[in-house]
């Protein structure tokens, strides 16, 4: 059984998503402000957060960058459509997803399965290469490792997934929308801008002048690929 923690000041909201999301089967634990949130995620081994960001005592950013610093666990985003700026910034710091409230029942169900199913997978992976190198980029599928030219980079699951999947095709160009329907296993609906502030993050890791990226290339008009043979 998945264990999902909601956090959330709207005591509706926490009720109204345990009551969808218990449905499916999952145990659910609330929380109403980021200090509570860490306090279960310290105590109890949770597989997916749900965070809203405005809140009291401590803020949903605030609760990711603590979260960041010990755990890889999914973080959705809970936000109005009035935080457009605070929801990139989120995803910028390592949340995974982000649904606008207020949401509709069955994506927020959607949403959840996604990422759940894909955090899962890391460790389940079969009949790939254990390890897939390109230029100074290594990547150990079995230790979950990246190195770039011997040094260790640090990304959260999503980040993880995008890479490995376009060094399993190195040089094929990929939209954001199929790069989303391989990467999250869920319908690309509305989904480019969120592929894209991954993307990013992720060139802010792996490349040593994100503007000019040596390995992650943008083909305009047509999507994302890494760059085959690069020295």
């Amino acid at each position: 059984m998945y264990h999902v923690l909601i956090c959330d000041d709207e005591k509706d909201i926490v009720s109204a998503i345990k009551i969808y999301l218990s449905s499916d089967g999952y145990e659910i634990f609330c929380a109403y402000n980021g200090c509570e949130a860490l306090e279960i995620l310290q105590r109890e081994e949770i597989h997916l957060v749900l965070l809203d960001i405005m809140m009291p005592v401590m803020d949903g950013i605030q609760t990711l960058t603590k979260i960041r610093e010990f755990s890889n666990v999914p973080v959705l985003f809970l936000s109005a459509k009035s935080e457009d700026t605070d929801k990139v910034l989120g995803l910028n710091i390592g949340a995974d997803d982000y649904i606008t409230k207020p949401f509709n029942p069955v994506e927020l169900q959607a949403r959840v399965r996604s990422n759940l199913r894909r955090f899962m997978m890391l460790g389940s992976r079969e009949n790939k290469p254990d390890k897939l190198v390109l230029g100074g980029i290594e990547l150990d599928d079995r230790s979950k490792q990246v190195l770039l030219d011997g040094v260790e980079v640090s990304l959260t699951p999503t980040e993880y997934d995008i890479l490995h999947f376009l060094m399993q095709h190195p040089g094929t160009v990929y939209s954001p929308k199929q790069i989303y329907r391989e990467v999250w296993k869920d319908n690309p609906l509305g989904t480019e801008n969120l592929v894209a502030v991954h993307i990013r993050h992720l060139r802010e890791k792996i490349e040593y002048n994100p503007a000019e990226p040596r390995y992650l290339k943008a083909v305009w008009g047509h999507g994302y690929k890494m760059e085959a043979n690069k020295q």
